[in-house]
């Protein structure tokens, strides 16, 4: 549904007339209608996991982010649904680009934009309004939605009974009659304490008119000692009568009968009352069972849809359960798997670790060198106990040689 008007949006409120300051709602009712035409909460919120929009939702500012956010996300949506290729926005994009993509598609589709783009960045206001209005019309001629006159239930013509204007209970009239009746009962009664303070007040002035006769000869300065000395005694005491009772109980019958009167008087208009609720309850009941008859298909399919619901809803939580048991095997495949690859890299990396081969070569170097000290000092030993060996053998030929001479002397002799 076209409207010429939306385009001028940059005018003042003084020249568009009072009601300008109004037509955002209006505009965003109009384009909550069409998002639900074209089904947004399966299609679009339950995709990016959103909540359902408020009547009143980018008329007012709440939260500019947010509304920014579910702005790009319904734009993207209908252009898509337009008929036209446009990339999802995601929550960190540059809005400045984003806001030029959205008013360029909007453009091609031919529809005017005589405001600035920064107008897009708050997330609410009359131009974002405007700017996902015209999208969602694009989008309802794409899908060939077109609206049509509304269809009206021809509904019987019931006969009506014509109760009588009599029949009707007046209430101000009842609380009238009862204002006056309580204002008779209140001027019979006669009350004792204001009689008594009457009299008081009448024989204080005839005191005072018998001391304007009489010329006083007392001091006023002792009569006002006198009077502080004295006024804490002077209290008023009145006794309750004996016959109060019975004033009571007389006022007790005087109701009684005022509440008989009156409830004979009021009952002919409860029962008349009573006659009219009756009738008007059974009109009801009849139009419900009318109604009920009327609409008794569409409950059969709304039955008939909960039935396929509950059954989509089982088959969903048996699908779940093996999604969950398939996703926890997969977990634990996932951990020895790990497993697996840490052993791996370890004995690799310990493999192509040259620092063990290094303290091998240092080590069979170190054994070389101990090895050759070895045979150094094995030499050096070994002269050693050649020396030796040597040494002890030419003492033994000496001592050989020094014991065979003298024996030859001796034999010479």
């Amino acid at each position: 549904m076209a409207q010429e008007s939306r385009g001028e949006r940059a005018e003042e409120p003084a020249e568009r007339g009072p009601g300008a300051a109004f037509h955002m709602f209006v505009l965003m009712e109009d384009l909550l209608d069409k998002l639900k035409l074209l089904s947004y909460e399966e299609e679009a919120l339950r995709r990016h996991n959103m909540r359902p929009l408020c009547r009143h939702y980018f008329a007012l500012p709440t939260n500019p982010g947010e509304q920014f956010f579910m702005f790009c996300t319904l734009a993207a949506w209908l252009i898509s649904k337009a008929g036209r290729p446009f990339e999802q926005p995601q929550e960190y994009d540059d809005p400045n680009a984003v806001i030029s993509n959205v008013l360029s598609e909007l453009r091609s589709f031919g529809r005017p934009v005589d405001f600035p783009p920064s107008k897009l960045k708050t997330g609410c206001g009359e131009q974002v309004c405007y700017v996902l209005d015209c999208l969602a019309e694009e989008a309802l001629k794409n899908t060939g939605f077109s609206w049509k006159r509304p269809a009206y239930p021809t509904e019987e013509p019931e006969e009506e009974e014509i109760t009588e204007d009599d029949a009707e209970l007046t209430l101000s009239k009842l609380e009238e009659d009862v204002a006056e009746e309580e204002s008779d009962n209140e001027e019979d009664y006669i009350d004792l304490n204001v009689l008594k303070a009457q009299t008081y007040r009448s024989n204080l002035n005839d005191t005072a008119k018998q001391e304007e006769i009489l010329q006083s000869t007392t001091d006023a300065a002792e009569w006002n000692l006198e009077v502080e000395r004295v006024l804490p005694q002077l209290k008023v005491t009145v006794r309750t009568d004996n016959k109060d009772w019975r004033i009571h109980v007389d006022q007790m019958h005087q109701h009684k009968d005022g509440i008989d009167s009156s409830l004979k008087e009021t009952r002919g208009y409860l029962d008349k009352l009573h006659n009219e609720i009756s009738r008007t309850l059974e009109k009801i009941n009849s139009r419900e069972k009318y109604i009920n008859n009327q609409l008794e298909h569409l409950v059969q399919e709304y039955r008939s849809a909960q039935a396929l619901l509950s059954e989509a809803k089982e088959k969903y939580q048996e699908g779940s359960g093996g999604v969950t048991e398939r996703i926890r095997v997969l977990s634990e495949i996932t951990e020895a798997l790990e497993k697996v690859k840490q052993e791996t890299e370890e004995k690799g990396s310990s493999m192509t670790d040259g620092a063990p081969l290094v303290k091998i070569k240092q080590a069979l170097t170190k054994l070389r060198q101990e090895t050759i000290q070895m045979d150094i000092q094995i030499g050096v030993m070994e002269h050693t106990l050649l020396q030796s060996k040597l040494k002890e053998k030419s003492n033994m030929t000496r001592d050989m040689h020094a014991t065979v001479i003298p024996e030859a002397t001796v034999g010479t002799y």
